[in-house]
């Protein structure tokens, strides 16, 4: 069970430094209280093609990032 827990805990280091990386490297939203209007869900084509973009491709690494920290964070607590 050491082998694992100690495999688990180098994967979820390397894990969280690739998340921080990602999250400092996306742009911020900016939205403010213009969002609570409607003002940023309008249909413009960027709004419609904004996953087969940079920022979409790395809204969406970051989001797979998260689920597998937080996946290997559980797992290094139930075998500690």
């Amino acid at each position: 069970m050491e082998i694992a827990r100690g495999i688990c805990v180098v994967l979820l280091v390397l894990v969280s430094i690739a998340l921080v990386a990602f999250i400092i490297m996306q742009k911020g939203k900016k939205a403010g209280l213009g969002a609570l209007g409607g003002a940023a869900s309008a249909d413009t084509f960027w709004s419609q093609n904004k996953s087969r973009s940079k920022e979409g491709r790395m809204d969406l690494i970051t989001k797979c990032l998260f689920a597998a920290f937080m996946v290997l964070a559980l797992l290094v607590g139930i075998l500690s």
